[in-house]
């Protein structure tokens, strides 16, 4: 379960208008804080946002399924029954014994790349254009650091 905190920045962000994409990136930054501190390990940064998405669809972001050949085959319309205690405790023990390297700053920096480089250049570049206009003018920027 999300901590509360993060939830209640996850919907401030939605009553900000903002992404789904955003709203999820606060579920994420906790999964990895989750595994930088030790609560449990992963395998790859990849693993870890995963896990994150997952939480975030299941407080109800609304961040679409996985794309590709695994997610076509499962059935949409199957309902999901509680993990049994043995099952959660199990799949618990399996994510401790893992690494905790795969949330490192690094990690996670050379996954945020390699997807960055499968998008087309015109991709990146307007994402990069729509951030700058997201991050205002440098005197509107320094107005805000300094309220702060």
């Amino acid at each position: 379960m999300p901590d509360t905190d993060t939830i209640e920045r996850a919907h401030e962000d939605a009553r900000e208008g903002k992404s789904p994409s955003t709203q999820a990136g606060e579920f994420v930054r906790e999964e990895a804080e989750h595994v930088r501190h030790g609560k449990h390990g992963a395998r790859s940064a990849k693993q870890v946002i995963a896990i994150g998405l997952n939480k975030a669809r299941r407080a109800g972001v609304h961040v679409p399924p996985p794309t590709g050949k695994r997610s076509k085959r499962r059935p949409s319309t199957r309902r999901r029954r509680k993990a049994s205690r043995t099952r959660s405790r199990a799949t618990s023990r399996a994510l401790r014994r893992e690494g905790h390297r795969a949330a490192s700053k690094r990690a996670m920096g050379r996954q945020a790349h390699r997807a960055a480089m499968r998008r087309s250049r015109s991709a990146r570049r307007a994402s990069a254009r729509k951030a700058a206009r997201a991050r205002g003018s440098r005197r509107a920027r320094t107005t805000r650091r300094k309220t702060r």
